[in-house]
């Protein structure tokens, strides 16, 4: 439904006042107690106590001229883009079955280097696509080398062609479509992300049947830098939990995952992604002198997976770990619950389970970011029965770290559990 204008509004104004007092409106997340965020979407008081007066007194449209100026959509962009990328032909969705992630290689023809302050993934179809993300596909990436440019593959039969999204060639996430995500914006403080000439974009699809046929074709839309950036971004999976493990039937179990940054940066955007059972999260920075500090806590919400821009970045010097904390119910009091009958692990649908917290961070120009983030500690344990748990994380002082995965859980996750000694 449209909020935009009174004639849109004014037939649920009692749903208005209701949902607001209860704070489900506007979705917002975060603990109010943790962290300043400049995209924060919460109510104030006075403004709850506003909304249920005017509901209460027949919901009156006030007097036009005090009226704000509508809000003005480019084309249906929340951004003003200068450049944009559509996917070349039409994904035909089946009217059911389980779709698995799609890959689609879209050649670009980018002609010079540029930096983008400003990316919105758009679905063509908003009804199939589940979520999304676009990559930067930079010249020498091995990547979908063989694949055919405009064409769909899934790693389950195809995983040849496809081969591996490695961060260390530099394939780094450009835009995303999440329900109630939004645009995402690169330039706190004078950053910008960097798309190297020559790059293609891949798009990762996970799109979901209707029961009937549907057809989808997404967009991208960027903005581009008007002056030279002071600072890159990157975006990166962030602590990943692919060794997880939800023993069923519970109905409070505990995922801890973690990076550490081998390079100084500072961040400034965290979104945590789970699935159906996902219930709550907090994210701790451990600096290197061993200080814990809670920087987002909250809980979660699959049919609005929110992302959180710092007003305020938070400095990560080297050596900093990101320890992400998250509970999940896979009990039948879980009514989103798939089956609460079963062990779950680490896998891309729906009835599977993630446990990730994808951050942006700001590094000085000359990092090489796709060496800056390491998987450590209780990401690298075995899988069990459960967890790896919080208590677990702590018992682990010393140990190794190696690169981080900066992909989806489709492209190579489900290796990584086997080479953990998963199961």
């Amino acid at each position: 439904m449209s909020l935009i204008s009174y004639q849109d509004s004014r037939p649920w104004a009692r749903s208005i006042k209701l949902k607001t007092q209860a704070k489900q409106m506007p979705p917002w997340f975060a603990d109010p107690e943790v962290g300043v965020f400049s995209n924060e979407r919460r109510l104030t008081s006075k403004e709850i106590a506003t909304l249920a007066a005017w509901a209460d007194g027949d919901a009156p449209a006030g007097n036009p001229k005090d009226a704000p100026p509508a809000r003005k959509f480019e084309n249906g962009w929340n951004i003003q883009p200068d450049v944009i990328v559509e996917m070349p032909k039409p994904f035909e969705i089946p009217a059911t079955g389980t779709i698995n992630y799609k890959y689609i290689v879209v050649k670009t023809n980018f002609k010079e280097d540029m930096w983008v302050v400003a990316a919105e993934m758009r679905p063509g179809n908003p009804k199939v696509l589940h979520h999304g993300k676009v990559w930067v596909r930079p010249p020498g990436s091995s990547w979908m080398k063989d694949a055919v440019p405009g064409e769909a593959y899934e790693n389950e039969t195809q995983r040849a062609i496809i081969g591996r999204n490695s961060a260390e060639e530099g394939n780094d996430i450009l835009g995303k479509f999440n329900p109630g995500l939004g645009p995402q914006r690169f330039d706190q403080e004078g950053a910008a992300k960097f798309i190297p000439k020559g790059s293609d974009l891949v798009y990762e699809m996970h799109y979901t049947a209707t029961g009937k046929p549907e057809s989808d074709v997404s967009k991208l839309g960027l903005v581009l830098a008007k002056a030279e950036p002071k600072k890159r971004y990157y975006f990166h999976a962030g602590p990943t939990a692919s060794n997880l493990a939800i023993p069923a039937g519970d109905g409070n179990a505990e995922v801890v995952s973690e990076v550490t940054l081998a390079e100084p940066g500072r961040l400034t955007y965290a979104q945590p992604h789970m699935h159906l059972r996902g219930k709550d999260f907090e994210l701790q920075v451990i600096l290197p002198g061993g200080e814990t500090k809670t920087v987002l806590k909250g809980r979660f919400d699959f049919e609005w997976q929110v992302g959180y821009e710092y007003a305020e970045p938070v400095q990560l010097p080297r050596g900093s770990k990101l320890r992400f904390i998250t509970h999940f119910d896979n009990s039948p009091a879980n009514r989103f619950n798939p089956d609460p009958t079963k062990k779950i692990v680490w896998g891309p649908q729906n009835w599977d389970e993630m446990s990730n917290c994808f951050i942006g961070v700001l590094f000085d120009r000359d990092v090489n970011v796709a060496k800056a983030f390491m998987r450590s500690g209780p990401s690298l344990l075995p899988r069990g029965q459960s967890g790896p748990t919080l208590a677990q994380a702590l018992q682990i002082t010393t140990g190794p770290v190696i690169p981080a995965f900066n992909g989806s859980g489709d492209t190579f996750e489900k290796d990584a559990s086997k080479e953990q000694g998963g199961q």
